[in-house]
């Protein structure tokens, strides 16, 4: 990890994010990473996600999030202050 302290967040992620492997991508740069947190699919079409690690990560994650995997086609990517930490390691949880 690098930069100072722990930052975690909630976002969520909107446009074509669903069905193009959106979700692997996501395990595997938060992997890259060393962020803990996890992702889903939400019955509306988004993606949810929460980051945290090294406040210096997280931000490079936001970034890589706005283009994601080839085939996505990110529209928004929302942000928010997640107060609770998520345990250790990166998951991926059932639909929403």
């Amino acid at each position: 990890m690098s930069g100072g302290g722990v930052r975690t967040v909630r976002v969520r992620i909107a446009g074509r994010v669903q069905g193009v492997g959106y979700r692997y991508w996501t395990e595997r740069v938060a992997g890259e990473l060393e962020l803990s947190g996890w992702v889903r699919n939400r019955r509306d079409g988004t993606v949810e996600a929460v980051f945290s690690g090294a406040p210096d990560d997280v931000a490079q994650m936001l970034e890589r999030c706005r283009d994601g995997p080839a085939a996505a086609q990110v529209t928004s990517v929302d942000v928010a202050h997640e107060a609770l930490r998520p345990p250790p390691g990166f998951a991926m949880r059932p639909t929403a």
